[in-house]
């Protein structure tokens, strides 16, 4: 027996993720050959490539919601695949084909020629998608770095941009002590329980905070460890401060990609991982998420009211967001964690909103785009459609009601009601407070701001438009009819906990 034939059903479970790594080679392949070619000229094909890459995402989105098995482990319990998994994957590929979709016009008018960025942002959610699927710390660990790498990559894509240089080197720099944190606190409970299995530490450490077991010191600082090196990973505080420059430094494509994709498969990570092998250590990990999720919103909050640039505002913002989520997961209860996925799924869909506008805010009568808040000034006047659109995204965000941004808010903060929180469900509602006003801020320039000229913008791309207009129906009419996103969040929250 070959170890094709032994591990047969275990391909057949990994198939989306073999394709897109032969689709990647496939492509890096062809991309070389044509570009290099002096037969065709040296033609430039990022475009094309990027066409094949989106397509490629999308067929992966076919792949996994057509997967044959419903519940499995793979690779000797070092990979699971169940609903979650699938659907979060599914999300996964879905944002990556839609970053990819909005960053045609950006590619022609910043004349970028190095096809492989798309090829990396194809290959990075291969990493995530592994990530998603661990069953074993060390496979979490592989997943992370082969996704962080190409991230890495991505930040500093703009070669002769020193902001781009500066972006990238920060990324790596950070990325990398956080991943020694990571993997010191998987060795700290490696060598403490002697396993590093998912399955085999819930067994282990059962009953931990609830019996008389004795749970060692270092077991808890392992955790705490792993913790803190996935609070980095989400761009909680205070493990933020890379994220304003990194999103300010880098390409505009390349900073919606980081505020939209990694963030998914990390917060996937951290609800099985802690809700499910770390359960029972509940006592030592819960204050730390706790912690970092009121830092997360009151820096955030406070700190975007003194931004000016767009980038760096929608930095902040991401921060205060992820500040929200740990809120459920901080609950550990069944009701939290479905409130974490709702907000992770509307959080997905505004913030996508936010940077396809960023995107399409090319000037009409001279070169470049939006940077600052002053740029949008009269933008109601010149483009009412753009106005509203963003408007309501912002609107979302700031939790009014009764957009999608209100109803995630609201499940976020009755979960944590009903677990006894209600210091953090207070200090919540305040944060949204003070966000509501810097949100509010950007409408009053859009609308009521004087000014010597209008500002006009060139027509947005036809895919750009779509997903644009896509977001804003998402938005406008979730609190109509969201029993099924409600009953799918449920779901998977009770199939990740029970």
């Amino acid at each position: 027996m070959n170890v094709t034939t032994f591990f047969e059903n275990n391909l057949k479970v990994i198939l989306p993720e073999l394709f897109l790594l032969l689709a990647v080679s496939t492509l890096l392949l062809v991309g070389v050959q044509y570009s290099t070619s002096v037969k065709h000229g040296y033609p430039i094909v990022v475009k094309p490539i990027a066409w094949m890459s989106a397509f490629s995402a999308l067929l992966g989105v076919l792949l996994v919601l057509n997967n044959p098995f419903e519940s499995t482990l793979l690779f000797n319990n070092l990979l699971v695949h169940d609903t979650f998994t699938n659907l979060v994957k599914a999300i996964l590929l879905m944002t990556t084909a839609s970053c990819l979709l909005i960053s045609f016009e950006y590619i022609k008018k910043n004349n970028v020629h190095a096809f492989e960025f798309s090829l990396l942002m194809l290959f990075s959610i291969v990493g995530s998608m592994v990530v998603v699927s661990s069953y074993d710390l060390i496979t979490l660990y592989l997943g992370i770095e082969m996704s962080s790498l190409c991230l890495y990559a991505l930040a500093a894509f703009t070669r002769k941009s020193a902001f781009s240089t500066e972006a990238g080197l920060k990324y790596f720099i950070l990325g990398a002590f956080a991943s020694g944190i990571l993997l010191f606190g998987i060795s700290l409970i490696y060598g403490l329980t002697g396993t590093t299995n998912f399955e085999d530490l819930a067994n282990i450490l059962l009953g931990g905070y609830e019996s008389d077991v004795i749970v060692p010191n270092g077991l808890t600082v392992g955790v705490i460890f792993v913790a803190a090196a996935l609070l980095f990973k989400s761009t909680a505080a205070p493990f933020h401060m890379w994220a304003p420059d990194v999103y300010e430094g880098a390409p505009t494509i390349i900073s919606t990609f980081f505020a939209v994709v990694p963030k998914i498969a990390i917060l996937g990570l951290f609800i099985r991982l802690f809700m499910h092998s770390f359960h029972d250590l509940m006592g030592a990990w819960q204050q730390v998420i706790m912690i970092s999720a009121v830092l997360s919103m009151v820096v955030a909050a406070f700190t975007a009211l003194t931004q000016r640039k767009i980038k760096r505002f929608l930095a902040y913002s991401s921060v205060g967001h992820v500040g929200y989520l740990l809120i459920g997961l901080g609950t550990g209860t069944v009701e939290g964690v479905q409130g974490l996925l709702l907000y992770t799924l509307i959080y997905v869909i505004m913030t996508l909103s936010a940077w396809t506008f960023v995107l399409s805010s090319e000037y009409h009568s001279k070169e470049g785009r939006a940077v600052y808040f002053t740029d949008l000034v009269g933008l109601g006047k010149s483009n009412p459609l753009i106005a509203i659109t963003l408007t309501c995204t912002l609107l979302s965000m700031a939790g009014v009601p009764p957009l999608a941004g209100f109803f995630s808010k609201m499940y976020v903060f009755f979960s944590a009601m009903e677990g006894g929180m209600y210091f953090v469900a207070f200090i919540g509602v305040m944060a949204s407070v003070v966000g509501a006003f810097y949100y509010l801020r950007l409408i009053k320039i859009m609308y009521f701001e004087k000014a010597e000229s209008f500002t006009s913008f060139k027509v947005m791309t036809r895919e750009q438009s779509i997903i644009l207009g896509v977001t804003f129906i998402f938005i406008i009419f979730l609190s109509l009819e969201p029993t099924p996103l409600l009953m799918l969040t449920q779901k998977m929250a009770l199939v990740l906990i029970l």
